[in-house]
């Protein structure tokens, strides 16, 4: 799991792949066309995006008729959350026990 959680955040460390995944959820399902309609970058510079997107499990692709579409996939996103609120969970313990000593308890 630590594996894809560095490829996630690794993807999502890019506010242009932050962007792209934000237009996918709302679309639902689009080509590198239509995602770099409204971008200050080519199509191509897209699909490489898209390319660590997939990578990292963000987003899948599948070939309808003459184009690929993307869609995004939540698992790994998910998954991420989840570690990132184990980590915080453990870092609002060591707080906690920080303060009790801090307080003389």
């Amino acid at each position: 799991m630590t594996d894809q959680v560095d490829e996630v955040i690794v993807a999502l460390a890019d506010p242009l792949r932050r962007q792209l995944l934000e237009r996918l959820s709302r679309l639902g399902s689009a080509s590198a066309t239509t995602l770099a309609e409204h971008l200050p970058v080519t199509r191509q510079a897209v699909v490489k995006h898209l390319v660590v997107l997939d990578r990292a499990g963000l987003v899948s692709g599948g070939r309808q008729g003459r184009e690929v579409r993307y869609a995004v996939r939540p698992e790994a996103l998910l998954a991420t959350a989840e570690w990132m609120r184990r980590v915080a969970a453990d870092w609002d313990s060591r707080l906690s026990a920080i303060k009790r000593l801090a307080e003389g308890g």
